[in-house]
């Protein structure tokens, strides 16, 4: 039995976690990996206390943070389900069930997929969801990136230092990341952008080999040897069953981060805290400890 459960080990789970055991709360941590998407990211330099760090060092500091402390984790395990009986929330993993007084939900979000023919066919054959991650593969080749937004972006300055050429492939009129990254992309020769184009397929034999791209009534093929996904995150909130949440599958929480369920609190990118920022999302994550920290007091 233990006071909270925290769902996720992200930015928002990590500081929920300093907070809570900090506040003398017994807690467990459930999460499949550490870090979430910050792990994910390339340049950090809007972090405060850091004026440039990348996101697997920023990762480690938070995790070297957590493990100064005593609080119980369960890595590589998913939860399925959370279901309050009675006084107590019951959450189910793909491992065992676990009981608490209170809940914190800080699962984060994952990558959106394209829904095209080759998507799934080339997965790990050349396209990826993660420039960080696989970027060094694609030393000197070509490459596209299919997004506009500060993902898509974000990924295009790192494969601007790695790549041949680089290719943006963006379904809106115009690129939407930050200005001072627009200014670094737009500026580099490296990189073509095509604005109002659609990806319509993946294409290869063993590997990732070309892309179908369509602007208006016109199709081309493109000739690249990777692909990156960046258009965007889908919220892990699909065992949140009896939780309100948003079109978008975002958990609604109050200024104290309550969900419509008395115990159960939320945190972070999962929920609709409007911007999704590293630095928000710990912020979020201190908030619903000392939210939970009261409830405890009060039930």
């Amino acid at each position: 039995m233990y006071d909270v459960i925290i769902i996720g080990a992200g930015p928002a789970g990590i500081t929920a976690a300093i907070y809570a055991v900090r506040k003398r709360i017994e807690s467990l941590i459930i999460t499949k990996d550490i870090g979430g998407q910050t792990a994910l990211s390339g340049d950090v330099e809007n972090y405060t206390g850091y004026q440039f760090i990348s996101g697997p060092e920023l990762v480690l500091k938070f995790e070297e943070h957590l493990r100064k402390f005593n609080i119980a984790l369960k890595e590589n395990e998913a939860v399925r389900e959370i279901e309050k009986v009675g006084g107590l929330i019951q959450v189910k993993t793909d491992k065992a069930l676990y009981e608490a007084k209170s809940v914190i939900i800080a699962s984060g979000k994952r990558s959106r997929e394209l829904n095209v023919p080759g998507e799934k066919e080339f997965k790990n054959k050349g396209l990826t969801y993660c420039a960080t991650c696989d970027g060094p593969l694609f030393s000197h080749k070509d490459v596209a990136i299919i997004g506009g937004g500060n993902s898509a972006l974000d990924a295009a300055l790192q494969l601007m230092r790695i790549a041949n050429k680089v290719y943006i492939i963006n379904i809106a009129p115009a690129l939407t990341g930050d200005a001072v990254m627009r200014e670094a992309v737009q500026g580099s020769d490296k990189v073509s952008i095509f604005n109002n184009t659609k990806v319509e397929e993946v294409l290869g034999d063993r590997m990732v080999s070309a892309i179908r791209i369509k602007k208006e009534d016109k199709e081309n093929l493109l000739s690249v040897q990777g692909v990156f996904v960046e258009i965007g995150l889908i919220p892990n909130s699909d065992f949140t069953s009896g939780i309100d949440k948003n079109n978008s599958g975002e958990i609604i929480v109050n200024s104290r981060n309550e969900t419509n369920v008395p115990g159960i609190f939320a945190a972070g990118d999962v929920t609709d805290v409007p911007e999704k920022q590293i630095v928000i999302a710990a912020g979020e994550g201190a908030k619903a400890a000392l939210g939970v920290f009261k409830y405890l007091i009060y039930n």
